[in-house]
């Protein structure tokens, strides 16, 4: 009886006080999600997973749906700053970091700026312009920089390439 009555005045006194199972920390290998707000260095807004934001900063796509990014530590497909400043968040945890071009989507490369000959382009019925995006047969996003009689230069750099990002980063859930 004497053992049972110290167990649950032991249980007591760290309900009281507040204790509890240390946070899980996110680590390699564990499938997370996050809320996030990415800013280019002037503060503009370029993407969120938060919708009042996106609406707020005017970038508010009705197509897109707004809810937490899920990916997996340490994985594929997730710009390495940004997985890296992940590891090591609890769940509720929030962090802001600022990302190198190097950390995030890679210098620019002026060699990535290419002539593409109309007739190597989709057909279309409207002549190209400059700001036109098109996609690789590879799904890679390109844009048109320039125009001349007979081709167009197009940029295959990521659209942030050589951009310092910054992002706010709210750590919503872990899984191993």
């Amino acid at each position: 009886m004497r053992k049972l009555l110290f167990i649950i005045a032991i249980a007591a006194i760290l309900l009281i006080s507040g204790c509890s199972t240390p946070a899980e920390v996110a680590e390699e290998g564990d499938n997370v999600t996050v809320d996030y707000v990415g800013e280019l260095e002037n503060g503009t807004v370029f993407d969120t997973s938060v919708e009042e934001v996106a609406l707020e900063a005017g970038i508010h796509n009705p197509a897109r749906t707004y809810e937490p990014l899920g990916f997996t530590l340490g994985g594929e497909g997730m710009i390495k700053g940004f997985d890296s400043a992940v590891q090591g968040m609890t769940v509720g945890g929030e962090k802001t970091v600022q990302l190198s071009p190097e950390q995030a989507y890679g210098s620019y490369k002026e060699e990535l700026v290419r002539a593409v000959p109309f007739d190597d382009l989709p057909n279309k019925t409207t002549p190209y312009q400059i700001g036109d995006r098109l996609s690789t047969a590879y799904g890679q996003q390109v844009s048109i920089v320039d125009v001349n009689d007979t081709a167009a230069m197009i940029d295959f750099n990521h659209p942030l390439a050589g951009e310092t990002l910054t992002f706010n980063i709210t750590l919503v859930s872990i899984e191993e």
